[in-house]
C-alpha cells in the first residue's frame, strides 16, 4: 500500500532522527511508521475539519508518548533534536493535506 499524496509519498520523516547516532534506527523505523500511519489515515478518513485532523495528530502523538519509554530503556530520548523533527514533520503532513493548524495544537498531548 502506498500513499497518494505526492507530497508524503516522497517525503523522509524523521530524517534528523535517522542522521543522528543518539537515536537507534529500529525506535527511529517506528517513529517513521507512525507518521506514514497517520498519512494513511487521513488518505482514508479525509477530515473535514481542523478538529477531525486534530483527532488523527494527537493519536500519532501519543503513540510517540509511548515510543518515548522505548528510547529510553536503549539509553535515548525523544529531547529537542527529536521534539523538533517530529513536530515538523506532524506541521508538514497537516499542510500536505490541506490544512494550516498551529503544530502546537496538532500535538498539544505531547509529554516529549
Amino acid at each position: 500500500m502506498t500513499l497518494t499524496n505526492d507530497k508524503t509519498s516522497t517525503y523522509r520523516f524523521l530524517s534528523d532522527l535517522e542522521n543522528d547516532g543518539y537515536f537507534p534506527l529500529q525506535l527511529v523505523a517506528k517513529g517513521k511508521l507512525i507518521l506514514q500511519d497517520l498519512c494513511f489515515q487521513i488518505e482514508a478518513e479525509r477530515p473535514q475539519t481542523s478538529e477531525q485532523l486534530i483527532e488523527l495528530t494527537q493519536a500519532a502523538t501519543e503513540q510517540f508518548n509511548q515510543l518515548e519509554t522505548e528510547f529510553e530503556a536503549h539509553g535515548s530520548a525523544l529531547e529537542t533534536v527529536a521534539r523538533e523533527n517530529i513536530a515538523q514533520d506532524i506541521d508538514f503532513i497537516a499542510q500536505a493535506y490541506g490544512f494550516q493548524e498551529d503544530v502546537e495544537e496538532l500535538i498539544a498531548n505531547r509529554e516529549w
